[in-house]
């Protein structure tokens, strides 16, 4: 794989920059230290630094010659709200926050990228660093459009890349067309008449509704949702009774739960079956229901032009070890919202094994420092290709 010297004699740097920030953990729109580290590294490199978009976002500008082209790259910066229960030298200081998704890790290879772009300047046209917030569903790139990101830098194409446990470091999934799932909300509250446990007949039920709508739930993905269009429904909260009082049917039942899809006509099937499921059951058993549907994050859904200029530059850099077909993710990112705005390609860079089987949000997860290299290199590559033709 041909990374630069340079990129090798700046390792040591990137790798103590990567195990400060993940010492440091801020959760979205509280990167306040982080943005301050990214801001004051990109101003020592001569890049013009904009503050302020999505409150701490940062965004650096680096145009070299005459080149017409503009590029975005995108790194996130915000970390969870999760203890880190490994031991490591540079451990989460801060209580209840973690780099649990590897954040710090694309954090550093977006600096080393714009480190190693300024100085040996092997490109003609624009590159604008997007060191983004609150990825971890708090809202921040729709933040960042809604201020005028793409207004104040425009972008002919914009990228992302996101780590990947099990793939090997130097190895890359470079693949067209959906990524990751839409990442919506939904939440359901049936209202009853509440009575006395030993009388039922006397009230109206809403646990025995919401046991009903909750054995039915997956009659959605499993029976209307078309069987080759993937699509998540889940239930993840339920709040009904108090359990010191074991004698009393409550009023209301709360229901929440997530839906995942890849395309906007699913995404539009599951909001309305969810919906259509939780007022037929209420009429069934005579109760009122309360039913919203959130729509947070969009797909993913890798552009095809961008994805072949993102796969030349990952060829040059990792060969034969770059995958055009990968399983696409029912996680979300809302890099989705970038996409929308240019022709955008979102990229997965090995992460090595999940040592103890730590995946992304596990307490024991780390980002891997020999991805660092592999990372700041295709990075460098794709600007230097597609601002150099």
């Amino acid at each position: 794989m041909p990374i630069s010297q340079r990129i090798i004699d700046d390792l040591p740097f990137l790798t103590a920059l990567r195990h400060n920030l993940h010492a440091h953990p801020e959760l979205g729109f509280e990167e306040e230290r982080t943005s301050g580290i990214v801001a004051g590294l990109l101003e020592e490199l001569g890049i013009e630094v904009h503050r302020g978009l999505g409150k701490t976002g940062v965004v650096g500008k680096l145009q070299i010659g005459n080149g017409t082209r503009t590029i975005g790259l995108r790194a996130d910066m915000d970390a969870l709200a999760m203890p880190e229960m490994a031991n490591r030298p540079y451990k989460s200081i801060v209580a209840g926050k973690m780099h649990a998704c590897g954040h710090d890790g694309h954090t550093t290879m977006l600096i080393g990228a714009a480190r190693h772009l300024a100085a040996t300047r092997n490109f003609s046209g624009t590159v604008h660093f997007i060191f983004q917030p609150a990825e971890e569903g708090r809202g921040g790139a729709k933040r960042m459009v809604q201020e005028g990101l793409f207004d104040l830098f425009p972008c002919d194409a914009v990228y992302g890349l996101h780590n990947m446990p099990g793939l090997d470091v130097d190895e890359m999934a470079v693949v067209e067309g959906p990524q990751l799932a839409s990442s919506d909300s939904w939440r359901i509250t049936f209202r009853g008449t509440g009575t006395h446990g030993a009388k039922p007949h006397l009230g109206k039920d809403p646990i025995t509704a919401a046991a009903t709508f909750l054995s039915s739930l997956q009659t959605i993905v499993g029976r209307v949702v078309d069987p080759l269009q993937p699509a998540v429904v889940s239930a993840c909260s339920l709040r009904a009774g108090d359990p010191k009082a074991l004698n009393v049917i409550p009023d209301t039942v709360d229901i929440g739960g997530t839906a995942r899809a890849y395309t906007p006509a699913v995404r539009d099937q599951l909001e309305e079956e969810i919906g259509r499921l939780a007022h037929g059951t209420a009429a069934m058993y005579g109760i009122a229901v309360d039913y919203a549907f959130e729509r947070r994050i969009p797909p993913v859904v890798n552009d095809p032009d961008a994805t072949a200029r993102a796969l030349k530059a990952a060829q040059t850099v990792f060969g034969s070890k770059v995958l055009t077909r990968f399983p696409p993710s029912t996680a979300g990112d809302d890099f989705a919202f970038f996409g929308q705005q240019a022709p955008g390609c979102y990229v997965w860079l090995g992460n090595g094994p999940a040592i103890a089987g730590a995946l992304h949000h596990n307490t024991s997860y780390d980002f891997s420092d020999d991805a660092i290299a592999s990372g700041v290199a295709f990075w460098t590559t794709l600007v230097e290709q597609e601002l150099g033709e």
